[in-house]
């Protein structure tokens, strides 16, 4: 078995994505995950370029003396010196040996396009400042990667050149140099015969770091593996500028499950990548997207009724793994394609299955409701008390009596929403009101006020998105709109769906959906019980 090194540089790399940043606790936190994990090497930042990252450098060299570190190498991130200073003098050079990082990663120029017409340097300056920099961080003591920025576009452009500068770098003392496809333009068969020339030349081992901006950045890492590179860099969820980096997600699911004879992180971890996944989309504030491969939502949703039928006799005729070895799960999706396989495969849940005529009333009731806009593949809770109540299972935890916003501009020009609800638990009425910044949040909150003194499991819950879609345009303001909305605890995420001509009524079924299923999933005994109204017979019809 041979060891690849996973190197993250979620930190830095990633943290150049459209609309991702992390605070530096964040940073501290996910650090610390990955290194549980078992990850080679961490790249925390460039310590010169602001605050936040020098911080982090002190952070980490706390928790190694106090012992609270396992595995990771912490790395830095510079450039190579600057032109016409020693590198004793460059306040890059400082930055990185004042971050104490045991491992200090250093970007220099390939291309003879950027040492001329970038750096405006001549090639053989570029060549001393790579040579130097990297001598000068050795003699202090400290570990050096090089990594070989634009190599592949320089190999093209000049392959004697692209190989002068690597020697270079392996000449001042670099432990592994790492090529660079800085621009992802790249093909995997370039990367492939490329790598291997590299490999048989150098004597220094050799890494990847690709880009994804023809969407093959997993695809060259793993080729360049396969033609002798021993790391691989990239970031969680394949953040980064542009289009992002290689998805260590994928890299390392691949190399783990799908490529004999290669060895990464611990074994243990595998089954710990959807969790990682969706613990970065958290401390980003992103939503998770749902057909990323391996950890998606969507990666093992089956929705066709003929897949379903397969897949309930043998799982890998639609499936390429088991989804347990990367810790996600299998889903059945219910739309207008469902047969009998969907209903039955999601009937098993809830022990079912062998009611015929229960069957063919869900059936007919998903097909009823999708017909006036319902669709349930984003919103299995809501399908969930679906089945119950086709069943007769269902009892809700509170009847909802009525709710009333309102939305108005103050003497300032501020708006303000207020939301109004009246519902009976217990055979107790709460009446709350509540203001939000918004209708949806404004119901939020007023329900909560209601609720929560009989289920205070409903703090652990909140809401994480919320979409609308118009279903029948040509009918302009008096069209129905579909809302889904998406919540969360710490343990699940799910979604719900409403449909009406009004957007904050679609909104409140679809609001009511995601309270009771939290309640039923964490199986909440009712406060008392509640008949269900004529109008609760579905779990989506409208009641006030």
């Amino acid at each position: 078995m041979r060891r690849i090194q996973i190197y993250d540089t979620t930190l830095r790399d990633g943290s150049q994505g459209e609309g991702v940043s992390f605070s530096l606790e964040d940073k501290v936190l996910l650090a610390r995950r990955l290194d549980e994990l078992g990850f080679d090497f961490i790249e925390g930042g460039y310590p010169l370029s602001n605050e936040k990252d020098a911080q982090f450098f002190q952070r980490m060299a706390q928790l190694r003396q106090q012992g609270q570190w396992h595995h990771a190498a912490i790395c830095a991130f510079g450039m190579t010196r600057r032109r016409g200073l020693r590198p004793e003098e460059d306040p890059g050079m400082k930055a990185l040996l004042d971050s104490q990082a045991p491992v200090l990663t250093v970007v220099g120029k390939t291309s003879l396009l950027h040492v001329e017409h970038v750096l405006r340097v001549s090639p053989e300056e570029n060549l001393a400042m790579i040579q130097e920099s990297i001598a000068y961080l050795r003699s202090q003591g400290r570990r050096v990667i090089y990594d070989a920025e634009h190599f592949f576009d320089g190999w093209k452009e000049d392959s004697a050149y692209a190989l002068r500068t690597l020697q270079a770098a392996q000449e001042a003392g670099a432990e592994i140099v790492v090529l660079c496809d800085t621009n992802g333009g790249s093909m995997p068969e370039e990367v492939g015969q490329i790598t291997a020339q590299v490999v048989r030349t150098l004597q220094v081992p050799i890494g990847i770091h690709c880009h994804n901006d023809c969407d093959l950045a997993v695809a060259n890492s793993l080729a360049a593996v396969d033609a002798g590179a021993v790391q691989v860099q990239g970031t969680i969820n394949g953040f980064g500028e542009r289009c992002g980096n290689a998805d260590l997600i994928s890299v390392v699911a691949n190399l783990a499950l799908k490529k004999k004879g290669y060895q990464v992180l611990r074994p243990e971890s595998i089954p710990l990548l959807t969790e990682l996944s969706r613990y970065v989309y958290e401390l980003a504030n992103m939503n998770f997207r749902p057909n990323q491969p391996f950890v998606g939502q969507s990666a093992f949703a089956h929705k066709g009724g003929m897949h379903v039928h397969a897949v309930n006799r043998i799982t890998r005729s639609y499936e390429h793994i088991d989804p347990e070895q990367v810790g996600n799960t299998r889903r059945i999706l219910i739309s207008e394609l469902s047969g009998r396989s969907n209903i039955l495969a999601l009937a098993t849940r809830y022990n079912i299955e062998h009611d015929e005529e229960l069957f063919r009333r869900i059936l007919a009731e998903v097909v009823r409701l999708e017909n006036r806009g319902y669709q349930f593949e984003a919103a299995e809770a809501s399908f969930a008390l679906l089945v119950k109540r086709c069943a007769g299972t269902f009892t809700p935890h509170f009847e909802r009596i009525n709710y009333h916003v309102t939305v108005e501009t103050d003497q300032h020009g501020r708006t303000v929403t207020e939301a109004t609800v009246k519902v009976r638990v217990n055979g107790t009425i709460r009446h709350e009101v509540a203001e939000g910044d918004g209708p949806v949040n404004a119901l939020d909150a007023a329900l909560r006020k209601a609720l929560e003194p009989f289920y205070p499991q409903l703090k652990q819950m909140h809401l994480v998105d919320y979409k609308v879609r118009v279903i029948n345009s040509e009918a302009a303001t008096a069209a129905y709109v579909r809302v889904v909305i998406e919540s969360r605890d710490e343990e699940e995420v799910w979604g719900t769906v409403g449909v009406s001509q009004n957007i904050i009524e679609a909104s409140w079924l679809a609001l009511v959906d995601s309270f009771e299923y939290k309640l039923y999933k964490d199986q909440v005994p009712q406060a008392a019980p509640v008949a269900s109204t004529p109008n609760e017979r579905s779990a989506s019809e409208p009641t006030t």
